[in-house]
């Protein structure tokens, strides 16, 4: 085994050699005790793998790391980062063999007591579900711990008001409040607006569109766009990038950061999420008079279900159909008139007709043929 350092200030490396197996990596550390620990470790450990069958002690680090290394295609990656890097928080240096129902449970108790709902917590389960499942299939774990799932009350459906808007984007930084201005004029996700190319923007014919394998319903999206969505266009059009926004020439690989949460407190909207503003701009066009099958495809919804979720934000759709029941107003204001008596004493023959309420049916035949 040899220990050295690659730098003079750096940490130390380790190079051994083990059945013709070469292991050089770095110890992580300035010390060289802890260095030498962690080298004879690492060949005790290859040493019983080899020999006596047993798995690798796999850290949830590394776990992460290698499905990070073969899922950087999702289009939901940098949510789930979010995600795994609290994970990661708790669950630093432990092999991925140790976490079963106990740690797990910690980790359910650990995300509640943040403050958050249980459809939070489930969201990080989830997470941790498919690093537990990854490690499963690489042969890391013998099998992946069941992980309790906690109630999810219906939520409310946040959107803004305009002078809630308003304020918003008077506090976001310029390239944050562009990409918030697009959304609320155009509806389109987060990812969507993210990596929106002007290769996707015709202007002449003020449309955009979404190329399917970067729409959530996997089929492409056409996106009129309005006037408030042309002027942000005309705006960025300054740029000269292949993307439409762009943060000191490189393409926005997060919106939900620090900057976009500071902005929302400061214009009291704390917990603000930028998909609230596709939220806001299904919610205005409902209000607007939108049809619902319309908003449908404006949004690029794969379901008619998604959009009744904006259906109590309209009623004129509804509306002319409230008096078909009649009116109960004599029950608390004016009496109605009472009939005369003529009127009250006419037969029920002379109401009903003589063969049912159901009128008969005239001319009716069956053809039937016994060819």
């Amino acid at each position: 085994m040899h220990l050295y350092k690659r730098t003079k200030n750096g940490p130390w490396w380790f190079d051994l050699s083990i059945d013709g197996t070469r292991i050089r990596q770095s110890a992580g550390t300035k010390d060289r005790r802890e260095a030498e620990e962690l080298a004879a470790k690492v060949a005790s450990d290859y040493w019983r793998q080899k020999k006596l069958g047993e798995r690798p002690a796999v850290t949830w680090e590394t776990a992460v790391v290698h499905w990070l290394k073969q899922n950087q295609h999702l289009r939901s990656l940098e949510t789930v980062k979010q995600r795994l890097r609290w994970l990661t928080g708790q669950l630093k240096g432990t092999p991925v063999r140790e976490i079963g129902r106990e740690r797990i449970a910690d980790l359910i108790q650990a995300k509640l007591e943040t403050g958050v709902v249980g459809a939070t917590v489930n969201r990080h389960m989830a997470a941790l579900s498919v690093i537990l499942h990854h490690a499963h299939r690489e042969g890391w774990i013998d099998a992946v711990p069941p992980i309790r799932k906690l109630p999810e009350g219906g939520s409310r459906l946040t959107w803004l008001t305009k002078p809630q808007a308003h304020r918003l984007l008077d506090e976001l930084p310029a390239h944050l409040r562009q990409m918030a201005r697009f959304a609320l004029a155009t509806g389109l996700r987060e990812s969507n607006v993210r990596l929106l190319e002007w290769a996707q923007v015709d202007l002449e014919r003020a449309i955009a569109w979404i190329h399917a394998d970067q729409a959530k319903g996997k089929k492409v999206i056409s996106v009129p766009l309005n006037a408030d969505a042309l002027a942000v266009l005309a705006e960025q059009r300054a740029e000269r990038r292949p993307y439409v926004f762009t943060y000191q020439g490189q393409p926005v690989s997060r919106i939900y950061n620090h900057a976009w949460q500071k902005a929302c407190r400061r214009a009291g909207l704390d917990g603000l999420r930028f998909h609230d503003l596709r939220h806001t701009w299904a919610s205005w066009h409902v209000q607007a008079g939108t049809p619902l099958p319309v908003l449908q495809q404006l949004g690029g919804w794969a379901s008619y279900q998604m959009v009744l979720r904006y259906a109590h934000l309209g009623r004129d759709h509804i509306a002319a159909y409230a008096d078909n029941l009649g009116t109960l107003r004599h029950i608390y204001g004016t009496v109605p008139k009472k009939k005369t008596e003529a009127e009250a004493s006419v037969p029920l023959s002379d109401l009903v007709a003589w063969d049912g309420i159901e009128p008969p049916t005239q001319g009716f035949s069956i053809l039937c043929s016994t060819d």
